[in-house]
């Protein structure tokens, strides 16, 4: 019986020593905006990666596809760093007949500008794909928000 006890216990103690319980009311207002603060920015710089297929670039001319095909993995490349940056607003339409779903769509839209990308890399990946890296620098990221917000407001959102 002593030994169930102690187990019991020893059990108890490990399971309440993985809980912690966080006070967001009784913190600093710095630690609270710190623990709140996104991702994006407790880093220095904010890369994207961007990929296109030669293959399938609209053009006769194998040179010419691989120039397109370096232009749309850039442009791949931008509006991933975009939807750093600014977020993606997402629509979504679900139908459910019979406790069964019959249809499930939805759609992305990213929208903002970005200025001060430096081009890291374009990779040929493979035979057939390009790989374009950008890098953003963290002051930028916020010189960006700061100016897609006074746009809002300007717009009267």
């Amino acid at each position: 019986m002593n030994r169930i006890l102690t187990a019991g216990l020893m059990v108890s103690l490990l399971v309440l020593t993985g809980c912690k319980s966080i006070n967001v009311s009784a913190s600093k207002p710095s630690q609270t905006a710190n623990m709140l603060a996104p991702l994006v920015e407790k880093r220095e710089t904010l890369t994207a990666t961007g990929y296109a297929v030669i293959s399938v670039q609209n053009h006769k001319n194998p040179a010419q596809q691989r120039l397109m095909a370096i232009r749309a993995s850039k442009l791949d490349a931008y509006r991933a760093l975009t939807e750093q940056v600014y977020g993606q607003q997402m629509d979504a339409t679900s139908t459910v007949a019979d406790m069964t779903v019959t249809s499930d769509s939805f759609r992305a839209k990213v929208e903002g500008v970005i200025y001060g990308a430096v081009l890291v890399s374009i990779t040929p990946v493979g035979d057939d794909t390009y790989e374009t890296t950008l890098s953003l620098d963290k002051t930028v990221v916020q010189d960006l928000r700061t100016l897609y917000l006074g746009q809002l407001t300007a717009r009267g959102r």
